[in-house]
C-alpha cells in the first residue's frame, strides 16, 4: 500500500470514528425523546381529562347543569378514546356507567351523592393508574438516559483511546523514516558512504530506502576507485616534486607545512617528518631562512648550504579554489651557475671597459695633436677623417663608461658621495655640458627651477650624469628648431621632481613598461637616435640608489616626458 493510500485509510478511520460516535448520541437522545413523548402524550393527558371532569362535578352540589354535563361528557369521551394503561378501561366504563346513572337520578339528593362519590373515586383511580404510569415511564426514562450515559461515555472513551493511538502512532510511521534519512544524509555528506537504510514496508518509503542504499555503495565503490587514483596521482606528484632541482615548500591556508622536498629540507637544514604537519611560523622562529622566506619579499637569496654560498630565486604561487585562496606553494630556484656566470660577464666587461679607456683617450689626445697647427696643416679630407675619428672614439669612450658603470651597479660597488646640494648647481651642470648639442640642433631648453627650493641630498655626479642622460636623449627625439622643457618643482613635502620634457613623436605605450630595461632599444628610432640601451637602464639604478624614483610619461604624437625625484636635504635615506 502506497503512502497515499495509507494516509487516506488512516484519516478514514478516524472519519468512522467520528461517525460511530456521533450515530450512539443521536440513537440514546432519540429513545429519550421518545419516553419523555410517551409520558407527555398518553398519561398526561389522562391525568388532564380526570382533573377537568372532578373540577366539573364538584363545581355545582347539586344537580348538574347544561355546562357541567358538556364539560364532563367531552372529557369523559376523549377519556375513553385515550386508554393506555392496564385497569385504565374498566375504570373509564364504569366511570361512564354511574355518570349516565347520575344524568337520570331526579331530586333524590341522598343517591346522588353517593353516585358524585361513586364517580369521584372513578375518577380518582383513573389520576392513580396515570400518574403511576407517568412514575414508571419516568424511572424508565432516568435508566435509559443512564445507560446511555454509560454507554456514550464507554464509547467515547473507547474512541477517544483508539483515535489518540492513531494521532499518537500514525505520524511516526512518516515522522521516522524521514528522521533516520536526515541522519544517514548527514553522515553520507561526511563522506561515511556505509550508510543503509532499513525500511521494511513496500511503499514509497521501501523504494526510497532501497534507492538511498544503492547510492551510498555507488559512492562507496566510487570513493575507493577515486581515493586509490588519488593516492597515486599524490604519489606520482611527491615523486616529480622530489626530483626537481628547486626547492618547492607547501604551505595551507592555516600556515602549515604541508610537504617538502628534498631540496627544501636540505636547505632549511630539517628533515621532512619535522617540517610537514607543523606551523610555519612556530618553525620560522627557530629557522632563519624559512623566516626569511616568510617574511621578506626579496626574489633574490643568498643561501649558505653545502658549505658553500649559492644564490636563489624566490617565487611564491597561491594556490586557489573557487576564486579563495587555499594555500600558497614557495619555490627556490638555484641560479648559483646564472650568478657566477653573470658576475664573469660583469668582470668581463669592467676590465675590457677598463682596458679600452687607456687607448681610447690616447687616441682622442692624438686627435688634439693633429687638429694642432703647429703639428703641420691638414686639408679638408684628412679634417673630415679626422672629424669621424674624434666622433668614434667619444662614442666608445661613452660606451666604456656606460659599461663601467654598470658593471658598478652589477657588483654592488657603486660608491656614492653624498652631500647637499641646489637644484639649479644639478641643472646648470647638465644643461653646460649640453649646450654645444642642443645649439647644433637649434633646440631651445627651456629652464624652470625656482631659486627657493630647498636643497637635496644626492651625489652630484651621479645625478648630474642623470639629468644629461634624460637631456641627451630629449635633445636627439626632438626635431629641428623646437624646444625641451626642464622643469623642477616640489613633488612631495620632502622630495623634489627633476622632470625633461620634449615634444618629439613620442613613445608607444606598449614599450613604456620596458623603457629602464637594460639593452632595450625603442623600435623604429634612427642611428643617430639610439645608443647602447645601458643609459636609463643606469640612471634607474643611479637614482634609485640615492632613494629616489624614476619614471616616463609618453603618447604618439605628443613627445616624452621623463622625470625623477630626490630627498630634500636632512630627510635622510
Amino acid at each position: 500500500m502506497t503512502i497515499k493510500n495509507k494516509l487516506r485509510a488512516g484519516f478514514s478511520f478516524l472519519f468512522v470514528l467520528a461517525l460511530i460516535s456521533c450515530g450512539l448520541s443521536i440513537y440514546f437522545l432519540s429513545r429519550l425523546s421518545a419516553d419523555a413523548k410517551a409520558i407527555l402524550k398518553d398519561n398526561y393527558k389522562s391525568v388532564q381529562y380526570a382533573k377537568n371532569m372532578a373540577v366539573a362535578l364538584d363545581a355545582n352540589p347539586n344537580s348538574l347543569n347544561a355546562a357541567q354535563n358538556k364539560t364532563i361528557e367531552d372529557n369523559l369521551v376523549k377519556q375513553e378514546h385515550n386508554i393506555t394503561e392496564r385497569g385504565e378501561g374498566q375504570l373509564t366504563g364504569s366511570l361512564r356507567v354511574k355518570y349516565e346513572e347520575l344524568k337520570l337520578l331526579n331530586n333524590d339528593s341522598v343517591k346522588g351523592n353517593l353516585l358524585r362519590n361513586e364517580i369521584r373515586g372513578l375518577i380518582y383511580s383513573i389520576m392513580q393508574v396515570n400518574m403511576s404510569a407517568i412514575e414508571l415511564k419516568d424511572a424508565t426514562a432516568t435508566k435509559t438516559a443512564n445507560n446511555a450515559t454509560l454507554l456514550v461515555a464507554f464509547a467515547a472513551t473507547f474512541l477517544f483511546l483508539v483515535a489518540f493511538s492513531f494521532v499518537v502512532n500514525f505520524p511516526s510511521y512518516i515522522a521516522n523514516p524521514i528522521k533516520e534519512l536526515t541522519e544517514r544524509i548527514k553522515e553520507v555528506s561526511n563522506r561515511n558512504y556505509h550508510q543503509q537504510l532499513n525500511f521494511k514496508s513496500n511503499d514509497e518509503f521501501g523504494e526510497l530506502g532501497d534507492a538511498f542504499n544503492t547510492m551510498t555503495r555507488k559512492l562507496d565503490e566510487y570513493e575507493h576507485s577515486n581515493l586509490a587514483s588519488i593516492l597515486f596521482e599524490k604519489k606520482r606528484i611527491e615523486t616529480i616534486i622530489n626530483s626537481m632541482h628547486d626547492a618547492i615548500l607547501g604551505i595551507d591556508e592555516k600556515s602549515f607545512i604541508i610537504f617538502a622536498n628534498e631540496v627544501a629540507c636540505t636547505l632549511i637544514g630539517m628533515p621532512e617528518k619535522d617540517l610537514t604537519g607543523r606551523l610555519a611560523p612556530e618553525i620560522a622562529l627557530e629557522n632563519d631562512l624559512l623566516r626569511n622566506l616568510l617574511v621578506n619579499d626579496q626574489n633574490k637569496m643568498k643561501i649558505y648550504a653545502d658549505n658553500r654560498e649559492s644564490y636563489y630565486t624566490k617565487e611564491v604561487l597561491s594556490v586557489t579554489s573557487k576564486d579563495k585562496v587555499i594555500g600558497s606553494v614557495i619555490i627556490l630556484k638555484n641560479i648559483t651557475e646564472f650568478q657566477q656566470l653573470d658576475e664573469a660577464k660583469t668582470n668581463f666587461i669592467a676590465t675590457i671597459s677598463h682596458e679600452l679607456k687607456t687607448p681610447i683617450s690616447s687616441i682622442k689626445m692624438s686627435l688634439k695633436l693633429l687638429e694642432d697647427s703647429r703639428i703641420g696643416a691638414v686639408n679638408p679630407e684628412q679634417r673630415q677623417l679626422l672629424e669621424n675619428i674624434d666622433e668614434d672614439a667619444r662614442r666608445l669612450l661613452q660606451i666604456t663608461g656606460e659599461l663601467l658603470d654598470m658593471a658598478q651597479v652589477e657588483t654592488g660597488k657603486l660608491q656614492l658621495n653624498f652631500g647637499s646640494t641646489h637644484p639649479k648647481n644639478i641643472v646648470d651642470y647638465a644643461v653646460k655640458a649640453l649646450k654645444t648639442t642642443a645649439d647644433q640642433k637649434q633646440v631651445a631648453i627651456n629652464i624652470k627651477c625656482d631659486e627657493n627650493l630647498p636643497d637635496v641630498q644626492a651625489d652630484l655626479d651621479k645625478t648630474t650624469w642623470v639629468l644629461i642622460n634624460l637631456l641627451s636623449n630629449a635633445i636627439k627625439y626632438s626635431h629641428e628648431k623646437s624646444a625641451v622643457d626642464l622643469i623642477v618643482k616640489k613633488y612631495k613635502a620632502d622630495e623634489i621632481e627633476f622632470s625633461v620634457q620634449d615634444h618629439g613623436r613620442g613613445i608607444d605605450q606598449k614599450y613604456l613598461s620596458r623603457i629602464f630595461e637594460r639593452y632595450f632599444k625603442v623600435p623604429g628610432a634612427s642611428t643617430e637616435q639610439t645608443g647602447t640601451g645601458l643609459g636609463l637602464a643606469i640612471a634607474k639604478d643611479f637614482i634609485e640608489a640615492q632613494a629616489g624614483k624614476i619614471g616616463v610619461e609618453s603618447e604618439l604624437g605628443e613627445g616624452s616626458r621623463f622625470y625623477f625625484t630626490l630627498k630634500k636635504y636632512g630627510n635622510g635615506l
